[in-house]
């Protein structure tokens, strides 16, 4: 029986199963083992390596951030991507237009944001249908996803939910946070399992239902401290180990071909917008400010950071653009967007904004900074260099060089 099979019956057991405390144990074992299964069918259809885009999805990583256009064939995402960077991706009527993934960069307050359209997944993606598995790996390496969705569709064809369970079934985990739980492997001594809250989510015995999802990763050995209470879903994900947590928006497009009730319920959606390509509804030039590149400002995490030298009137023109979804927007991050140099000889920050609690506050490297903030930073005079207990090593280093 192949893994597929494997995967086939495990899901039919699951759906016949009664949900409720007694199979509760049951079902822990099952999800284990669909989940290592899940990670076998990826590796062997990877050839036994875990990323590889593929030809012509090998895309350089450039700008600020990064988001990735997923969704069903013609839902308007090459529109969309020519609308947001001024970028041509082929449109047509008909579906699977693009073939492979169109780079275009999108500038918005002063950032530069990278937008990846790819082409339209199909059901059955997350097992290599209609290239979905060069789709997903891209998808990956995105900052932040934006599913477009055709709101004439929605209804009746929940392309929402299957475009969720086929990111789910590669380890992309949508607008959540990582579960609060510690594991640590040990080479001898046991399983230990531990909770400083309640666990009612793994059942009437949630230690033996651990040592159960343990034993299907083959794992004999190690300690597991639970600070919330997790699902068994979760505790997989925890022991598995390369999951990516991802913001993610969805945007309805084609509004203009539903009623006003339907795109008030679409609107109400957690995480969604509604527009129009076609009809500029919310979704406006690439030099205009709209309501899509203002949601997905949020979700991207981006902070504008505005520097100034001594004595000098702050640069307002060419912000630092930080991310939290990357190196975060701490004095420290700032130092390292600018250069290493900055950060070995950093003495402290004057800070001008809504971070400080006054103006200039002198922080550390460890101060938050909020968007729109100033920020001067003040080295290391020359008696403090010397003063390090690293000078002299910097010193030869220098001589070397030049």
């Amino acid at each position: 029986m192949g893994v597929l099979e494997k995967i086939k019956e495990i899901e039919d057991e699951m759906a016949r199963t009664q949900k409720n405390k007694a199979t509760n144990y049951h079902l822990g074992t099952l999800k284990a083992k669909l989940a290592r299964l899940r990670s076998e069918l990826l590796i062997e259809q990877s050839g036994g390596s875990g990323g590889g885009g593929g030809e012509g999805f090998d895309v350089a990583r450039l700008g600020d951030a990064r988001v990735a256009l997923i969704g069903f064939p013609s839902v308007g995402k090459s529109t969309l991507l020519s609308t947001l960077t001024e970028t041509k991706s082929e449109a047509a009527a008909y579906e699977f237009t693009t073939l492979t993934c169109v780079p275009g960069t999108m500038h918005y307050k002063g950032s530069r944001v990278q937008v990846l359209d790819l082409p339209g997944i199909i059901e059955g993606a997350a097992r290599g249908k209609g290239r979905g598995k060069e789709v997903i790996a891209v998808a990956r390496s995105a900052d932040t996803i934006l599913i477009v969705l055709d709101a004439g569709k929605e209804g009746l064809n929940r392309h929402r939910e299957i475009l969720e369970e086929e990111l789910e079934t590669v380890g992309l985990r949508l607008n959540k946070r990582p579960p609060d739980v510690t594991f640590t492997k040990k080479e001898k001594g046991g399983i230990k399992f531990s909770s400083t809250v309640p666990l009612t989510k793994l059942g009437p015995e949630p230690e033996k239902v651990a040592m159960n999802v343990l034993r299907e990763y083959r794992i004999s050995n190690a300690d597991i401290l639970a600070r919330e209470d997790i699902s068994v879903d979760e505790l997989v994900d925890v022991i598995v180990g390369n999951r990516l947590y991802k913001p993610c928006l969805y945007f309805y497009n084609k509004i203009d071909t539903v009623t006003i009730e339907e795109i008030d319920k679409l609107a109400r959606q957690p995480n969604s917008c509604v527009g129009s390509v076609r009809s500029r509804f919310n979704v406006g030039e690439a030099d205009e400010d709209d309501l899509l590149k203002s949601e997905l400002w949020k979700y991207l995490g981006l902070t504008r950071i505005y520097t100034k030298r001594k004595g000098q009137q702050p640069d307002l023109e060419d912000p630092v653009v930080l991310s939290k979804l990357r190196k975060g927007t701490t004095v420290k991050s700032l130092c390292m967007n600018v250069s290493s140099q900055m950060l070995r000889d950093f003495n402290f920050a004057l800070v001008w904004g809504k971070s400080a609690k006054h103006s200039p506050q002198r922080c550390g490297l460890s101060h938050k900074l909020e968007d729109e903030d100033v920020v001067q930073i003040v080295t290391k005079t020359n008696n403090q260099q010397k003063n390090d207990k690293n000078y002299q090593k910097m010193v030869q280093n220098f001589a070397d060089k030049y």
